[in-house]
C-alpha cells in the first residue's frame, strides 16, 4: 500500500507530537525534583554572606577596642612624662639635701597596694594639677581617681633619688584596670 504524501506529512506530525510528549513526560519528573534545589542553594549562599559579615563586625568591634585600649595607654604615658618633666625642672639641684627634700614634696598616695593607693597626697602643685589633669572628665583618663595615682619618691642612698610614677584607670566596658608605671632617677 502506497502512502500519499499528504498522509506521510500527518504521519510525520503525530510521531512528532508523540515523541516531544515521551520526552516532556521523560524529563518533568526531573523538573520536580530540581524545582527546589534553587531556593536552597540561595539560601545556603545567603547564609554564608551572613556569617562572612558577623565576623567582619566582629573583628570591628575588637579593632575598635584595641585602638581604645592603645589611645588611653598612650595618653597615660603622656600624663606621666609630663608630671616628670616638671619634676625635673623644678627640683632645687643647690645641694643633696634640698634635692631629697623638694624630690620628697612630690611623693602621692605611697602606702596601698596595686592601683587602690593611700596615704597623704602631695602638697605640691605641680602634682595637684596633675592628679586634676588624669582625673578630668572628658579629657582625662576613665575610671581614674586619685586613689589610683601615686607617685613615690625614694631619696636613700639605695634609691638614688628615684621618682616612679603610677597611673591606674579603667577602659569603658573593662572589668580589670589598666596601669602605666614609669620610672626615672633625678640628680
Amino acid at each position: 500500500m502506497l502512502s500519499s504524501p499528504r498522509t506521510m506529512r500527518i504521519n510525520a506530525r503525530i510521531t512528532a507530537r508523540i515523541t516531544a510528549r515521551i520526552h516532556a513526560a521523560s524529563r518533568a519528573p526531573a523538573r520536580a525534583a530540581q524545582g527546589g534545589s534553587f531556593l536552597i542553594e540561595a539560601l545556603l549562599g545567603i547564609l554564608i554572606f551572613s556569617l562572612g559579615i558577623l565576623a567582619l563586625v566582629g573583628m570591628q568591634a575588637s579593632a575598635i577596642s584595641a585602638q581604645s585600649d592603645a589611645r588611653y595607654r598612650i595618653e597615660a604615658a603622656n600624663l606621666t612624662d609630663q608630671l616628670l618633666d616638671n619634676i625635673w625642672l623644678n627640683v632645687d639641684r643647690s645641694s643633696a639635701t634640698n634635692l631629697q627634700t623638694s624630690l620628697a614634696a612630690y611623693a602621692h598616695q605611697t602606702g596601698g597596694t596595686l592601683c587602690s593607693y593611700s596615704g597623704t597626697a602631695s602638697s605640691s602643685a605641680i602634682v595637684t594639677a596633675w592628679v586634676t589633669a588624669v582625673t578630668a572628665a572628658g579629657t582625662g583618663l576613665p575610671g581614674a581617681t586619685s586613689s589610683t595615682l601615686q607617685v613615690n619618691v625614694d631619696t636613700t642612698s639605695t634609691g638614688f633619688n628615684r621618682v616612679s610614677v603610677t597611673v591606674c584607670w579603667t577602659p569603658p566596658r573593662a572589668t580589670a584596670s589598666s596601669r602605666h608605671t614609669v620610672v626615672t632617677y633625678v640628680n
